[in-house]
């Protein structure tokens, strides 16, 4: 039997379970304003005269305001220069005054009026009639529709050339909550893998995922959870109506959680029961490829070159190529922060250089469709003298969770 695996209940486990959340220091407001210089010499190095934030992670990592996204345009203009500005329905606007940590200029707008008029207003009284507006790269079509409708001498460009630079690198505040983040969804990890039993269903598991979490303290709900028994770990984003675990069953849970709004995001594959020879060979080839894509992350290496590192591992035990199943269908890996996906990408393609604070998924999944799949997901973040894992990958096939705090 696979150590670490079966014996336990999920009653057990919970009741061991207290808060991770001890000493977690959310980004403080001069971080903030620190956020918005740098957005502000973006905007001015590139000919960019404001930039519009809709209800969405970024307006979250520029302002520290929290929006739920509806039809209604709720969401803040951050000129070149000078303060933010906010946009939200008049019966939003005492909520939204509660809220603000940077700045306190709010504009409103009622039920019957156009939002995006009030866009291109705005940015009139902070004296810019024409020049280029960069949009949130999350903003609904309509609203972008009505602010280039109503912004007609105003050319527009995709906001992320301001946000993503500024998103990519993470400071040591951010770090430390996607270190506690992690810390706490491997531990789940590893208490999941103890109440595993013949018979129980993916539901089960991950109803056992969601309160782990919650008694250890993560914002809110989980941001994902996949959990997948036998040949369904084939599949990277899983199956419908995936079936109860068996004796023998390759298991890949893929789940995470967010704390401070920074995500974690932590894949584990194992047998329950004994592994056999090909579960055996094709994990450790797993293994080796995501040490291989490690390996190749280092400072001022282009994002693809870590995706090619894992792949070769692959190709030369005779998977694939390229993303030819038997072998690694998808990318390498993501950037990872507020979103669980967001830049750069570890792909094909992606020439970004590697540089310190840049934070990763290094996750090449091997999928065996009809067989079973096995996917070992970890991250790491750059440092000026190369990668650090946040949690270190599974062990073994034989001891996965060796080293993980119980």
């Amino acid at each position: 039997m696979t150590i670490g695996v079966g014996g336990s209940s999920a009653e057990s486990e919970l009741g061991q379970m207290t808060s991770m959340r001890d000493g977690v220091e959310p980004i403080s407001d001069q971080e903030l304003a620190t956020r918005i210089d740098k957005a502000q010499r973006l905007m001015r190095e590139q000919g960019i005269q404001a930039l519009y934030l809709d209800a969405s992670t970024s307006l979250f990592y520029f302002t520290g305001l929290r929006l739920g996204t509806s039809e209604r345009l709720h969401g803040a203009v951050i000129p070149d220069g000078g303060d933010v500005a906010y946009i939200c329905p008049s019966f939003e606007e005492a909520k939204t005054r509660s809220m603000l940590r940077i700045g306190h200029d709010v504009r409103t707008w009622e039920e019957h009026e156009d939002p995006t008029a009030l866009v291109i207003d705005t940015l009139a009284g902070m004296g810019y009639v024409s020049g280029t507006l960069a949009v949130d790269e999350l903003t609904p079509f309509f609203t972008f529709d009505g602010l280039r409708r109503a912004g007609r001498d105003f050319a527009f460009v995709n906001g992320n050339r301001i946000s993503a630079p500024c998103r990519m690198i993470k400071s040591s505040a951010e770090l430390a909550l996607m270190q506690r983040a992690k810390d706490i969804t491997l531990r789940v990890h590893a208490a999941t893998a103890r109440i595993l039993r013949p018979g129980i269903t993916p539901d089960e598991v991950q109803a056992f995922i969601a309160n782990a979490h919650r008694r250890l303290g993560v914002d809110g709900d989980l941001s994902f959870c996949i959990v997948l028994f036998g040949e369904a770990t084939a599949y990277p984003h899983g199956v419908p109506n995936p079936p109860p675990l068996r004796e023998g069953d390759m298991v890949l849970i893929d789940t995470g959680a967010r704390i401070e709004g920074y995500h974690s995001d932590i894949t584990r594959s194992y047998v329950f029961g004994e592994p056999n020879q090909k579960q055996r060979q094709i994990w450790n080839l797993e293994k080796a490829a995501q040490a291989a894509a490690f390996e190749a992350a280092q400072i001022g290496t282009p994002c693809e070159q870590v995706d090619a590192a894992a792949r070769s591992v692959l190709e030369r035990a005779g998977l694939g190529p390229g993303y030819a199943v038997p072998g690694l269908p998808h990318r390498t890996g993501h950037g990872i922060g507020l979103d669980v996906h967001e830049w750069a990408y570890l792909v094909q393609g992606d020439t970004t250089p590697l540089a310190p604070g840049m934070c990763f998924s290094n996750e090449p999944m091997i999928c065996l469709y009809g067989e079973f799949g096995v996917r070992i997901e970890d991250h790491f973040y750059m440092t000026a003298d190369g990668p650090r894992w946040f949690t270190q990958p599974s062990h073994s096939v034989d001891d996965p969770f060796r080293g993980v705090p119980s």
